[in-house]
């Protein structure tokens, strides 16, 4: 069976260094894997290296223990399938750099409060569903105007357009599912390429929040049903999915992938997803699944 270790440099670090992979290469040699040459998807940047006769989980290990101290992703997947038909992502601290419902709070004078609990709730020590209306609620009377003002504010994380764009020109279905709320979930669908976006409904009334949410919450279970969902109506099994995402409700959905991502996760996401991205941008996603710059939409 033929595998791939991928090797991808942090954006703003040092690059990728031939020296580093020819080392990596040579470990794997050492312990009974036939390994190809590099080849390389971006010039100093990201590269493969083919290799068969050992496990991925060592060959990561293995890459991972050489390249500590140094900002690389490191991927070890098989070969077969690796490029993905579906995407599956979540929105805050993934596909935008911040917490939609954290900068909402900001205009009732709660950020910090409310960005507490979401802490809690993303690192798995309180219920999700719980943690949503408490701070949803926190929120009772505020304008609906500041829902615009916020969706101002939010960035993009870098990549996060690329990622979308690319692996739908390439023919993948790409689904945006969050715990935050449908608001800002259909301007990132939009802006990004998704197909569609599935999130939680804030119920407004006379101008202003009720401080109450739709009766079906998104959180860990519908976040793992709608991969399983999707790749039924696609045809395929969650293995040919990658999903993404950074906090204790999107485990699930990671562990059920094929390609199942803690993007610059929560402690307790990052210490029991199978693939991380420390270092890199969401491009490092496109690299994981053999893009080429070349291959890439802006």
């Amino acid at each position: 069976m033929i595998n791939v270790l991928t090797l991808i440099a942090g954006h703003g670090g040092e690059g990728l260094d031939s020296s580093l992979v020819f080392e990596v290469r040579g470990a794997l040699r050492a312990l009974g894997a036939e390994v190809g040459h590099a080849r390389w998807l971006s010039p100093e940047h990201a590269c493969d290296l083919d290799f068969s006769e050992l496990d991925p989980r060592q060959a990561d290990q293995i890459a991972a223990r050489i390249l500590e101290g140094w900002s690389v992703d490191v991927v070890a997947q098989k070969a077969e399938g690796r490029r993905k038909a579906l995407l599956v992502a979540d929105m805050d601290s993934t596909m935008v750099t911040g917490e939609t419902l954290d900068e909402l709070a900001d205009f009732a004078g709660l950020k910090d409060h409310i960005a507490r609990i979401t802490a809690r709730a993303m690192n798995g020590e309180i219920g999700f569903e719980a943690a949503l209306r408490e701070r949803v609620g926190l929120l009772k009377n505020l304008p609906e105007e500041c829902l615009q003002k916020t969706w101002d504010r939010i960035e993009f994380t870098p990549g996060a357009h690329k990622l979308v764009r690319t692996m739908v020109k390439h023919g993948a279905h790409a689904v945006l599912v969050s715990g935050g709320f449908k608001f800002f979930t259909s301007k990132v669908r939009e802006a990004c390429g998704f197909h569609r976006d599935i999130a939680n409904e804030l119920i407004v009334e006379d101008g202003r929040l009720t401080g109450q949410v739709g009766d079906t919450i998104i959180g860990r279970e519908a976040k793992l049903a709608t991969l399983n969902a999707v790749s039924e109506e696609l045809g395929i099994t969650p293995y040919l999915a990658v999903a993404v995402g950074d906090g204790a409700n999107d485990l699930d959905m990671l562990r059920a992938a094929g390609l199942g991502v803690a993007f610059h996760a929560k402690p307790v996401v990052a210490a029991e997803a199978r693939v991380r991205v420390d270092h890199g941008d969401l491009v490092t996603l496109l690299y994981a699944q053999g893009y080429t710059d070349s291959e890439m939409v802006e």
